[in-house]
């Protein structure tokens, strides 16, 4: 019996969950457009543990979303979890965005691809693709514009578009004459919820992150704005 912390920040969406073995025991998530992830993540880990009716030393595990997405969330999320397993001397396991937000759909017979879909800005968007009956991926991750080619070759399948901007893909789509023999559009944010059943299995399988040298999986670099200068 293993209880394990799983933490997703990467996007709007601030998500906590308490898992023992498959199971989830307790939940705490809320969008905000403001991404106030500072301020309430910890307080979610407290609901949460309290929820489970643990203790934070009874924990086995941390897991955290490492990214893509926002560069801010992931910085909290991955700190936050990197600095609980420092103090409780246990493992640190990963899992990339877009395995979250895909896992949920894995496994559904009437898809043969699940793409997942990540807003990067303007016309760019950070996805995937994975083959929806064996949840294996079949592209690799990337940050990608969209453009008249987009996912050209799984036009003539049945394929399940998923993510946090589904209004852009949609809105591209018509706008250039994009068409796909069968698709389904599902707005969606990543949730810790969703990692579980990935995280179990490197678990088990002891697929432990170096807590020292983790980074955030960012993808891009960092673009702050510039200040404006005063005289």
């Amino acid at each position: 019996m293993s209880y394990i912390l799983h933490l997703e920040t990467s996007s709007k969406n601030c998500s906590v969950v308490i898992s023992k073995d498959l199971e989830v025991v307790c939940s705490c998530e809320e969008a905000t457009k403001d991404f106030s992830h500072s301020e309430k993540l910890h307080t979610f880990i407290e609901w949460v543990l309290e929820g489970a009716g643990i203790n934070i030393q009874d924990l086995d595990a941390v897991a955290v979303g490492k990214g893509p997405g926002s560069y801010t969330g992931l910085r909290i999320g991955v700190s936050t979890a990197k600095g609980l397993c420092f103090a409780l001397g246990i493992p640190l396991i990963s899992i990339d965005t877009l395995s979250i937000l895909a896992n949920k759909y894995i496994g559904k017979q009437e898809y043969d691809y699940i793409i997942p879909v990540l807003d990067a800005r303007r016309m760019e968007l950070y996805t995937t693709v994975f083959n929806a009956k064996t949840g294996e991926r079949v592209e690799e991750i990337e940050s990608h514009i969209l453009n008249e080619k987009s996912w050209e070759k799984y036009r003539d399948k049945s394929i399940c578009i998923v993510g946090d901007c589904i209004e852009k893909v949609k809105n591209y789509c018509d706008e250039t004459g994009i068409t796909f023999r069968n698709i389904d559009f599902s707005e969606e944010l990543p949730s810790a919820k969703n990692m579980v059943s990935l995280v179990s299995q490197k678990f088990k399988n002891s697929e432990f992150e170096d807590v020292a040298y983790f980074e955030p999986f960012y993808l891009k670099e960092f673009v702050g704005n510039k200040l404006k200068k005063y005289r």
